[in-house]
């Protein structure tokens, strides 16, 4: 369980190695370095080579770079996550590069209903096409009454990837008796929920969901593979800029332009 190390927040978001040294400078000044374990925008990066995955050489590099966080975190948390005999309804709370890869992966999981929720409607079109059999825009309508509407019960699982808590309270408060809701989202420190206790005791389950439950070296692969045979097509969720386009990548990403920007450099 990898993604579920003690040492975690240390090895991937302290900006440094383990001694608390960094492997760049500016002249004399220390620059931090190492942000998940490697670390960025550099020509070349060291890395351990527990981090290091293998991958075919028949699909750009670059299409691959988006796979190491946010697309393996949404398809893991459906396909390594849940309990098979709970693959009938899925609601995904966040129509965002995460949001998005689960419902594809819910699709290729077999859910008979996977339900969208969003407040951008580009999104939840685009939702719709990737496998969503509904699309909910929260900004115009109650998710919580919609998804009880259109699964008659509640759904059996649901996935929050936006990161707001109102979002948590409502995949749990449209979760059918028994049903699992998985939190992916990240939030600020400190950030509180609110949750009805007499919902969670009808067999109701909450539990946060990092990096998708995976071993990378081992589901990137299987992944590639499924974009290969046109079964994941991640492709979809891209959009490349040059690197001195960086600072617009970023605002593209924060005001919902960009789903998944990736940065090309022109190096190989």
């Amino acid at each position: 369980m990898p993604a579920y190390c003690e040492n975690d927040l240390a090895r991937n978001f302290a900006a440094a190695r383990r001694d608390g040294s960094s492997s760049l400078r500016r002249g004399d000044e220390i620059v931090h370095s190492h942000f998940f374990g490697q670390s960025s925008f550099a020509t070349y990066s060291v890395a351990a080579m527990r981090s290091v995955v293998k991958v075919r050489k028949d699909v750009p590099i670059e299409m691959l770079a988006a796979l190491g966080c946010g697309l393996s975190t949404g398809a893991g948390a459906v396909l390594n996550s849940v309990d098979p005999r709970f693959r009938h309804s899925i609601a995904v709370f966040g129509a965002g590069s995460v949001g998005l890869s689960a419902i594809m992966a819910a699709r290729l999981a077999g859910y008979t209903t996977i339900i969208a929720i969003d407040v951008r409607p580009n999104r939840l079109a685009l939702a719709c096409e990737l496998g969503a059999t509904h699309a909910i825009d929260s900004a115009a309508v109650d998710a919580v009454a919609e998804v009880r509407r259109i699964t008659g019960r509640g759904a059996d699982y649901t996935i929050e990837a936006s990161g707001r808590p109102e979002g948590v309270r409502q995949a749990v408060d449209c979760l059918a008796i028994t049903g699992v809701c998985g939190v992916i989202g990240g939030a600020p420190p400190g950030t509180e929920i609110t949750l009805d206790v007499n919902r969670i005791l009808f067999g109701r389950a909450v539990r946060g969901i990092l990096r998708g439950d995976s071993i990378p070296d081992l589901f990137i692969p299987k992944l590639i593979d499924l974009y290969v045979s046109g079964r994941f097509t991640f492709d979809r969720l891209i959009t490349f800029y040059p690197l001195e386009q960086i600072n617009q990548a970023a605002a593209d990403s924060l005001n919902g332009i960009a789903i998944k920007p990736v940065l090309r450099t022109g190096l190989r």
